[in-house]
């Protein structure tokens, strides 16, 4: 095997879906050692009347609302291949599955039985069928159980635990092939004598189970009676609409020439960068504009292919196809010299400071739910701020962080037996909405300090304050004086009334300290009474 080809495995791992099975590493040698040319995958031409078809029912819109399918017909398995089918859809369900919470793949023995199919959702208590390495029928509401004591399987279950409804795929004669994303049915389960594949794929997220379905159908197609021709099932949405999938269509990008010597160092030419390019399955030939200054190259991304996004995608593949080891090792024309930015450096000195002062350095998740970040510590008002995550996997995990104060207190509640007193601190990142920034939001970075004893240490923090303050070489001044800081009363729902104060430091708010209320001291389940401090650092840098 050659090195450049070894360096592909390694770069490649990580988001090449197409190498993560034998089929795919032996595929992608031999064309990369020019043995074989790139395959031509092929969806069948069938008769609209003839075609498959599973229909989608509208409750599925409550646990899983998408199923994308195909069919292999002809295929030809041995232990070996039938082995390495089997492994392919655990590494895809360990991966870009993200443990089959995105997507759960299925795959059935079609032979056994008779479309046209439905997905649904049912009770689970409605759910009858003989599971995988079962002889007799459960319901899934029994299967919950059960499975619960299977070391496999129980990864699993919180997907569907608490939903009134699961998932199921039924045939014409309401025989059960799947119940996703646990178990499949063994009415249709593949053996060696297999010959005709049915796959589905039901998720929650459609392009991840597109791609999951076509890294499936491409892999294995090779085993067909018709090489790299896989037969497509029309969807049908509970919406009326239908679609066909897969979608094994090659998507064309233009890619600049100049581009790709330039950011590799190295000047090729345009046969020399198609000719690596297609070693590296992405076929290509000379672009539309070969004859102008800037000559592009057209690239024909095939299914297989859904890692490349980007032109620096088609540059990476030159640049392994080339071998990065055959790149001579040039002098930059600049010289630099590398350094932590201010921010951070000012950041490890503020550390230590407050390290010295015997607190003790945590590091909390940036991310948490809305019930912390908000509720348990009276800050309702805040929630216009919040960045908000888009479909969380959990409701720990809904919200980024605009306050350190929260993770701190958490942190306590769950360390409540540790010797008193307890010190801590943080100095970490926050964000905020910004629509003046380019994204849409801004990173702030904060210190928070926690002391918590038999009495609340209103005076440790503040001592505390004071020191930052020295350190930092602002003066301490009357209050209404811009040139250094002072401290007046706050009015903070987390703190206590009239134990708290405000850090105004040259004519700006910059942080508040104060002894934390009963109230939220209780819904962190923390007995004793503590003060907490919390400052923006970025204005004292």
């Amino acid at each position: 095997m050659s090195f450049q080809f070894i360096k592909l495995l390694y770069v490649s791992l990580n988001y090449r879906y197409d190498l993560l099975c034998l089929e795919g590493l032996a595929r992608a040698l031999r064309i990369f050692k020019c043995i074989e040319p790139v395959p031509e995958f092929q969806v069948s031409k069938v008769p609209p009347a003839s075609m498959i078809k599973i229909q989608v029912k509208p409750k599925t819109s409550m646990i899983r609302p998408f199923v994308v399918c195909a069919v292999l017909r002809g295929v030809a398995l041995d232990q070996a291949r039938y082995n390495s089918f089997i492994d392919l859809q655990d590494k895809l369900h360990q991966n870009l599955c993200r443990r089959r919470t995105l997507v759960a793949i299925g795959t059935h023995d079609l032979d056994t039985l008779e479309g046209p199919f439905t997905y649904e959702a049912l009770p689970p208590s409605e759910i009858k069928f003989v599971p995988l390495k079962e002889t007799k029928e459960f319901t899934a509401e029994d299967l919950m159980e059960k499975y619960k004591a299977d070391l496999k399987l129980k990864k699993f279950l919180h997907i569907l635990e608490g939903s009134p409804v699961h998932p199921v795929i039924f045939d014409s004669k309401r025989r059960v092939l799947s119940w996703p994303p646990i178990i499949n049915g063994a009415h249709s389960a593949i053996t060696l004598d297999t010959r005709n594949i049915f796959i589905e794929c039901t998720a929650t997220d459609l392009t991840k189970a597109k791609i999951v379905l076509n890294t499936m159908v491409t892999m294995f197609s090779e085993y067909c009676t018709n090489k790299f021709e896989v037969e497509p099932v029309e969807v049908i949405s509970a919406n009326g609409l239908s679609a066909v999938y897969p979608d094994l269509t090659c998507r064309k990008m233009e890619v600049s020439l100049s581009y790709i010597s330039s950011a590799l160092g190295v000047t090729l030419g345009v046969s020399e960068v198609t000719g690596l390019l297609n070693r590296m399955q992405l076929p290509a030939t000379k672009g539309d504009n070969i004859e102008g200054s800037d000559p592009t190259i057209s690239v024909q991304v095939p299914p297989t292919r859904s890692d490349v996004l980007h032109p620096c995608d088609v540059m990476e593949d030159v640049g392994i196809g080339y071998g990065f080891n055959n790149i001579k090792q040039t002098t930059p024309k600049c010289v630099t010299q590398g350094r932590l930015l201010p921010l951070n450096e000012f950041s490890d000195s503020l550390r230590a400071e407050v390290a010295m002062a015997g607190f003790t350095e945590v590091v909390t998740w940036i991310l948490g739910s809305f019930e912390e970040n908000f509720d348990m510590v009276k800050r309702n008002s805040e929630k216009q701020k919040a960045v908000v995550v888009g479909n969380p996997r959990t409701s720990e995990f809904e919200v980024v962080r605009t306050s350190l104060l929260p993770g701190m207190l958490k942190t306590l509640g769950h360390n409540k037996d540790h010797p008193r007193p307890v010190k801590l601190f943080e100095l970490s990142d926050v964000v905020i909405l910004d629509p003046k920034k380019d994204v849409g939001a801004r990173n702030e970075r904060h210190l928070t300090a926690l002391y918590c004893n038999a009495n609340s240490g209103f005076e440790v923090i503040h001592g505390l304050v004071d020191r930052i303050m020295q350190v930092v070489g602002v003066k301490a001044v009357s209050v209404g004086d811009n040139t250094g800081y002072f401290i007046q009363p706050s009015e903070e729902p987390v703190f206590f009334p009239g134990r708290q104060a405000n850090i105004i430091c040259k004519g700006s708010q910059i942080g508040t300290f104060g002894i934390v209320h009963p109230e939220v001291l209780q819904n962190f389940l923390i007995p004793d009474p503590c003060s907490i401090l919390e400052i923006n650092i970025e204005s004292l840098h």
